[in-house]
């Protein structure tokens, strides 16, 4: 374990939401069930399965009738999943104290109009004046301000409305990297003393024919009954969506004691890369090169690793590779890949990875395994820190180390 300095950062409140509810309670108890709970759905979107949201009453954290009718569900999820992490922060309704709060958000394109996308293919059919036909349907059948997809920012605009978090915004894009870059960008504002309280995360609502049709014609979802993610690679891999929310809030360690927080964790590091994977290894080699980068020392047995592996190929196995690196190197790691819980969820995938590895510091335990006799092996042992995986189905990876903190 590293030492201490007052721009340690530490997390001290968490906002989940997924297929297995909301809050800190009812993930672990997902997690910690001997046997994996079915929190997936192979039906609603054959022959693609899902991991669906939990079903919640969005009013609780979003009050105003008017601003729920006016958000798509992607940022009903963001925007409940922030007010759960300023809830357990002890920052909801602190007025001063959340003109403090800066923003930062992980987030897609928007969710896209399907009715409108599907008038306007059904009436180019029959006419070739396509220009004419969009100038005549666009105007009177979105709302103003709106284009086809909704506007990325438009989530962290929401969170600030809904929840008065009144300092700086930031918005990253770019799938498994945007949530990546959310924390890191946050870690590293805290560490340099740029600001003391940040709430970060991001969301996805994998419920959407619009979402599900642009990630298989790339060809990256399993259209299999379903399995977990180390075992798709003989069927050619693909990852199963998850509906998520997940933010976190990260202070430095003098603002939360000036405050009289305790943390769940701090962390340590966060590092990121971008590997062009136009030939076999690169990943290995990336996630190699960062590792080295962390600082968590000198081999010391069993190490917690909560994996982002999505299931899709080539990715997933060169994540495999570089845990048997690790292993080569007697680090031993014990995995848990989280996405075989509550699916792969994009650009909440990375914070969702680090929320649970800091439930998990705090409990000083980590999670059972969920794959037995192939890749996830039990840790027995005292859980002082854990690793988190980000390896993007298509660019982008990434770790971060999370300590138990003082």
């Amino acid at each position: 374990m590293t030492a201490t300095t007052p721009n340690d950062v530490w997390v001290t409140g968490v906002g989940l939401l997924s297929a297995a509810g909301e809050g800190v309670d009812a993930h672990l108890a997902a997690f910690d069930a001997p046997d994996a709970p079915r929190l997936y759905d192979e039906h609603a979107f054959a022959p693609y399965p899902i991991h669906p949201l939990a079903s919640v009453d969005m009013g609780r954290q979003i009050p105003k009738k008017s601003d729920l009718r006016q958000m798509e569900p992607w940022q009903r999820i963001g925007v409940y999943a922030a007010g759960l992490a300023l809830d357990d922060a002890g920052i909801k309704g602190d007025a001063a104290l959340l003109a403090r709060t800066h923003l930062v958000v992980a987030a897609g394109s928007g969710e896209r109009d399907t009715t409108v996308d599907a008038k306007l293919l059904d009436a180019i059919s029959s006419r070739d004046d396509t220009e004419v036909l969009a100038k005549e349907i666009l105007p009177t059948a979105l709302r103003p301000t709106l284009f086809l997809a909704q506007l990325s920012n438009l989530l962290a605009g929401n969170i600030s409305i809904v929840h008065n978090v009144t300092a700086s915004s930031r918005t990253f894009m770019g799938e498994e990297m945007a949530g990546l870059s959310a924390i890191e960008n946050a870690f590293r504002r805290i560490g340099a003393g740029q600001a003391d309280v940040i709430l970060v995360g991001g969301a996805l609502n994998a419920e959407r024919k619009d979402l599900l049709l642009g990630y298989e014609l790339g060809c990256n979802l399993w259209a299999h009954p379903y399995q977990s993610v180390w075992q798709r690679r003989a069927a050619g891999g693909g990852f199963v969506p998850g509906s998520a929310g997940a933010f976190l809030v990260l202070e430095s360690r003098t603002h939360a004691e000036a405050r009289g927080r305790s943390p769940y964790a701090r962390i340590a590091s966060v590092l990121s890369d971008h590997a062009l994977r136009s030939e076999p290894g690169q990943i290995r080699r990336t996630l190699g090169q960062l590792f080295r980068r962390t600082s968590i020392g000198s081999p010391s047995g069993p190490l917690a690793l909560l994996s982002g592996a999505s299931g899709a190929e080539p990715a997933t196995s060169e994540e495999l590779d570089f845990l048997d690196d690790l292993d080569a190197d007697q680090f031993t790691p014990a995995t848990r890949a989280y996405g075989n819980r509550l699916g792969h969820t994009v650009e909440a995938h990375f914070p969702l990875g680090v929320a649970l590895a800091a439930l998990a510091v705090k409990r000083a335990a980590f999670f059972p395994a969920s794959d037995a006799g192939r890749v996830e092996d039990e840790l027995d042992s005292s859980l002082e820190r854990a690793l988190v995986t980000s390896v993007g189905h298509w660019r982008g990876e990434g770790l971060a180390l999370i300590e138990r903190a003082g």
